[in-house]
């Protein structure tokens, strides 16, 4: 466990890029509503989940505290079509999402 002096805290300007580093991963990232986001890594087939967990341990550390930016996650989430609304039939949010995901700024 990090002592409290080690947290970083996310920067809105890189939700894009965590989006797009979770994605890459091979798991599915969605909103959950307006304020909060389930990343689909236990969704994944055991082979692929296995190679997964290395890089979404280093996500994890890259951009450590993102508790703060949960409503910011979101609404980028939703602006790209990665949402389920509660209540809502979630069997089909991959059909709203954006079918590109950008490559990272340099």
């Amino acid at each position: 466990m990090k002592m409290n002096q080690d947290i970083r805290l996310m920067l809105e300007t890189e939700i894009p890029d965590f989006v797009i580093d979770v994605v890459t991963t091979g798991c599915d990232i969605c909103a959950i509503g307006d304020d909060s986001y389930v990343i689909g890594d236990a969704d994944l087939p055991d082979e692929e989940y296995e190679a997964a967990v290395p890089h979404l341990v280093h996500i994890d550390q890259t951009y450590d505290d993102r508790d703060p930016l949960l409503r910011e996650i979101a609404a980028y989430l939703r602006s790209i079509g990665r949402y389920v609304d509660p209540g809502l039939n979630p069997q089909h949010w991959r059909t709203k999402a954006s079918t590109s995901v950008r490559t990272k700024r340099e």
